[in-house]
């Protein structure tokens, strides 16, 4: 269930809550007259079935209840009522299926930010790939992977193609390559510190280094891995399910190549260097193109479920049940 707290000018209320009232999943309605403050109002409270709350959420936007007031959702991870029970039987479709693109949008848009904060995650984690990639530890690689935050962008590239929202494109896009552009330079002027104090040397960077090999050595399965991790980390950015990202993390090639990139570049290996873009790039449109095909196709498959939910009415027994 998700928990709505909307605040309403008075003047607007009663077609808030008739709004509401109509909701097919919508349960525990509160009215507060004269609660609210900034802005000056009344405060409605009401819990939706996640299935229906997209559409809610969408028809409070077109009364402009997020212009004249505000509308706040938070994920209730536990409700115990029969009105609740009935309220999700009612709603069309499965919460697990449903995607709030409103929420969608604005935790891609968030993480999509070019920001001091962002640049120093992906800059370490280049600097740990790159200690990876120069010992052949792949457990070093592994962790880089896990700290790595490129998935924000490549998902609010995803995002903005499905919703035609060329803006959050390119804001996605500028924290991407911005941010490598920034890593990678950043850890080849790591990787000559590292050298002047003798703990890189040329030798490492061309040793045969059978465990991390693979980073300058893009392939098909290359692609078809970010392909797969692209459809895993898309689904548990729509199902909230937010624990199957550190698998998509781990699962592609994308800050290893930087590094090994970047450390390549410090020595003129400009063969390994080359290498390391290519698989970086495979990683990366692989990602985004599953992504979007994700989105697209769970949105067809939603609007094909609710058609069929509305050819298909419960009859009444079923739903007082």
């Amino acid at each position: 269930m998700l928990h709505l707290r909307l605040i309403v000018p008075s003047d607007r209320t009663g077609e808030v809550t008739d709004l509401l009232e109509g909701t097919v999943g919508a349960a525990h309605l509160v009215v507060l007259p004269g609660v609210a403050r900034d802005p000056v109002g009344d405060v409605v409270l009401c819990d939706v079935a996640r299935e229906a709350g997209d559409e809610l959420i969408g028809a409070l936007r077109e009364l402009g209840v997020a212009e004249y007031g505000a509308i706040t959702v938070e994920r209730m991870d536990l409700t115990l009522s029969a009105h609740a029970d009935r309220a999700k039987e009612d709603a069309p479709g499965e919460g697990a299926d449903a995607v709030l693109w409103e929420e969608l949008t604005d935790v891609t848009h968030e993480e999509s930010t070019f920001s001091i904060t962002y640049v120093a995650f992906l800059t370490v984690a280049t600097m740990l790939a790159a200690c990876g990639v120069m010992l052949d530890n792949a457990i070093l690689i592994v962790g880089a992977m896990a700290v790595g935050p490129e998935f924000g962008p490549l998902a609010g590239i995803s995002t903005a193609l499905v919703q035609r929202a060329p803006r959050l494109v390119w804001r996605s896009l500028w924290a991407l390559v911005g941010g490598f552009a920034a890593a990678m330079v950043l850890t080849a002027g790591f990787a000559w510190l590292m050298d002047l104090f003798g703990l890189f040397n040329a030798s490492m960077i061309e040793a045969p280094r059978p465990n991390t090999a693979f980073v300058w050595q893009p392939d098909w399965m290359s692609f078809v891995v970010a392909l797969l991790a692209g459809i895993a980390g898309t689904l548990s950015l729509t199902s909230a399910k937010s624990g199957a990202l550190i698998g998509v993390a781990i699962s592609v090639t994308t800050v290893p190549a930087a590094a090994n990139a970047a450390v390549a570049f410090s020595y003129n290996d400009f063969n390994q260097m080359t290498g390391s873009i290519q698989q970086l790039l495979a990683n990366l449109g692989g990602i985004v193109l599953a992504g979007t095909l994700t989105l697209l196709a769970q949105k067809a498959l939603w609007m094909a479920a609710l058609r069929w939910y509305a050819a298909h009415p419960k009859p009444p027994a079923a739903a007082d049940a």
